[in-house]
Order: C-alpha cells, then structure tokens, then sequence
C-alpha cells in the first residue's frame, strides 16, 4: 500500500521552482509599461508555471483519481483548484511583503489562477478515456 504522500513529489517539486524563481530580484524580469504589454513574457511565464503545477498536483496522483469513483474525483479536482490557486495567492504576497525588489500583483495573481485552470483543464484532456471508466 502506497503512502498518500508518496504522489506529492512531482508536485512539491514544482512548488519549489516555482517560489525560486518568485523569489528573484525583480531586475532579473522585463517590465509592464503599458496595457498591451500585459499579456506579455511575465503573464505568460505565470500560466506555465502555475498550469504545470496543477498539472503535476494531479499526475502525482493519477493513478488514485483513475482508480476512485466520480466523488472522488471531483474533491481532488477542488482540493488541488484550492491549493494551486491558493499557493499562487501566497507567492505574491511573499512578493509584495518579502522579497527584495518584488511587488506582488493582483493581476499576477488572476495570471496564476488562469494557469491552474487551464493546467487542471489539460490533466482531465490527457487522462479523459482513462477518467470514464
């Protein structure tokens, strides 16, 4: 029998990059100088990590969510939309209290939440025939 926290790591792994990279001086990133540049590098650089950490939350573990009826499924599905969302929410408020030469940003935030979206979103696309059974 597989420990619960065994699924964690491809998840805990990402969480580390991800709050490494958060935590580097601000100079190390381009700037937002006006509206369009909103959906730039930065934004983009938000939906990838944070889409790949709900992703990896997930397949860490795939093989519990395939194996467990439809309530389950939908719990981790919340469970995971919950922590990814949240773990973004405290990135950018180390961000803004914390890290030197950061400044967190409600807008960073809504990029984060789009990325855990969109990450949950692929996981149900890449493991949908397996999820109906």
């Amino acid at each position: 029998m597989k420990r619960l926290s065994e699924g964690i790591y491809p998840s805990l792994i990402s969480a580390i990059f991800i709050m490494i990279l958060m935590g580097l001086p601000g100079r190390y990133f381009p700037t937002v100088v006006n509206f369009w540049d909103w959906i730039g590098p930065d934004k983009i650089m938000h939906f990838l990590l944070f889409g790949s950490f709900a992703f990896l939350t997930l397949w860490g573990y795939r093989n519990k969510i395939i194996s467990n009826n439809n309530s389950y499924k939908r719990k981790i599905f919340l469970l995971t939309f919950i922590f990814t969302i949240s773990y973004g929410g405290l990135t950018e408020l180390l961000q803004k209290h914390l890290f030197i030469n950061r400044y967190g940003s409600f807008l960073d935030f809504v990029a984060d939440a789009i990325g855990c979206v969109l990450g949950i979103i692929a996981f149900f696309f890449c493991f949908k025939k397996k999820l109906k059974k």
